[in-house]
């Protein structure tokens, strides 16, 4: 099952702002981290050069001008105990605050390359959303295809836990 990305956009009750739909250089000046926002820039630049295979070339203005939609939250199938698949729901609001509190940023296990096993970690790490969003990219065919990006923190083992290589 393909993840459902929550946020203003699915919204038509009137209470979220009009333009949804906003720009890199909305979502560059909304976050308020100077390193996530050049983690956010650089970023999303290699994504670009990556899946055009290195035949692109888009300038920093092409760059900002590059249509973003920003999401609060992502709803995918997790595996269970047993095998059983449920729905989690990860809530991220980048800068904007929550239920008219803090700004939210839940945690998530990421499973590591395969030839990593941190011990009782069972190969995944836990990362901290930061920032949800999807930008339109042209294939080779002309189509545009949507890409789902995260901005995540990530952490690292201490020497405490061994790396027990398979």
């Amino acid at each position: 099952m393909t993840p459902e990305f929550i946020g203003p956009q699915n919204h038509r009750d009137g209470k979220h702002p009009e333009a949804m739909v906003k720009d890199c250089r909305a979502l560059l000046n909304n976050t308020q981290d100077s390193m996530h926002r050049m983690t956010i820039y650089n970023g999303t630049w290699e994504f670009i050069k990556h899946k055009s295979h290195n035949t692109m070339y888009i300038s920093h203005e092409q760059l900002h001008a590059m249509e973003i939609c920003i999401y609060h939250g992502i709803k995918v199938q997790v595996e269970c105990f047993e095998a059983e698949h449920i729905s989690q729901i990860y809530r991220c609001t980048g800068s904007q605050s929550w239920c008219r509190g803090d700004q939210w940023h839940d945690w998530v296990w990421v499973k590591q390359h395969p030839r990593r096993c941190y011990g009782a970690l069972n190969g995944c790490l836990p990362w901290q959303l930061q920032q949800l969003f999807k930008i339109k990219l042209l294939n080779e065919d002309e189509a545009f295809i949507d890409y789902c990006l995260a901005l995540a923190l990530t952490t690292i083992p201490e020497t405490s836990v061994n790396l027990d290589l398979i």
